[in-house]
């Protein structure tokens, strides 16, 4: 008998090229989803997941991984799981592409930094895991950074927050799905594709649709949009297996600082005042998370 292979827990240059291009595909979508803005962000979901299913399912073809897939839709606690998952994706989804298309970029610059926060805290909380006082530290200033946009706003930062949750309770039962991240993210797509294709077809039949009847730009928009959706995803879930924690936890921030740089000197979206305190408290918070995550990964 031949033994298994050893997972080692080191970093690998093609993880390393794996995730930086996910994340940099992720930094770049807020100016795509920019050009699609003048449709209903619902359209621009439905076509996301549509045109997502075909990269998926070639991918599972290629890796033999199809079975996985059958299994998981004839498995109903999975089959579950599969439900819950794509009702938060698709929520998630739809309010990035109505945050970018309506100037609240910033907003999702900060949803996605907050994010790792966040997932530590459900940690605690659903896992019982035990959070360093630096982990503890971290929440607290990003609490404080929420607390003080809510307070000078007057009214809760609902797109950032929206977007941590549904982002972070996702990633949760992604966690716990029995099957992997490709063959998940196949279900996920599947399952969500009867009703976007029933979208789509409303809205051509009412005429306010915009794909193959308004340009040749719209169409190619759209096709392109399952490209963007689909293909990060995959390359961030090949990377995430060949690089350590320590190392795909520090570039996870790459893709909302893109964002935030995008929203300020693309989009001229204002920065403001209550935004210049709470995002260096953000960062101070993700500096001590990183710090308190390395020290722990060296004990």
């Amino acid at each position: 008998m031949t033994a298994a292979p050893i997972i080692k827990n080191e970093d690998s240059l093609s993880g390393f090229f794996f995730a930086l291009s996910a994340y940099l595909i992720w930094g770049f979508l807020p100016l795509y989803m920019k050009a699609l803005s003048h449709m209903l962000p619902l359209e621009v979901l439905a076509h996301r997941i549509i045109w997502s299913l075909p990269i998926a399912m070639a991918v599972l073809i290629f890796l033999g991984r199809t079975k996985d897939l059958r299994i998981a839709l004839r498995t109903p606690r999975m089959l579950g799981m599969g439900m819950a998952m794509s009702a938060l994706i698709s929520v998630n989804w739809g309010i990035y592409i109505w945050a970018i298309g309506s100037g609240h970029a910033l907003e999702a610059a900060l949803g996605y930094y907050i994010n790792p926060l966040f997932s530590v805290f459900l940690g605690r909380v659903l896992l019982g895991e035990r959070l360093h006082y630096g982990q503890w530290a971290a929440i607290a200033l990003a609490a404080l950074a929420v607390a003080i946009l809510t307070f000078t706003a007057g009214k809760l930062p609902l797109v950032a927050l929206s977007l941590t949750v549904t982002w972070g309770i996702y990633a949760y039962l992604k966690k716990s799905l029995p099957i992997g991240p490709n063959q998940g993210f196949t279900l996920e797509v599947l399952l969500l594709t009867p009703f976007a294709l029933a979208f789509v077809l409303g809205t051509e039949v009412m005429g306010t649709g915009h794909f193959l009847f308004t340009g040749v730009s719209d169409t190619l928009l759209l096709l392109g949009s399952g490209v963007v959706t689909a293909v990060p995803l995959m390359l961030y879930a090949n990377g995430a297996k060949k690089l350590r924690l320590t190392t795909i936890g520090m570039m996870q921030y790459i893709a909302p600082t893109m964002i935030l740089l995008t929203a300020v000197f693309v989009f001229g979206e204002p920065f403001g005042e209550a935004r210049a305190i709470a995002f260096p408290m953000i960062w101070a918070a993700l500096v001590v998370y990183t710090a308190s995550m390395i020290n722990s990964r060296r004990r």
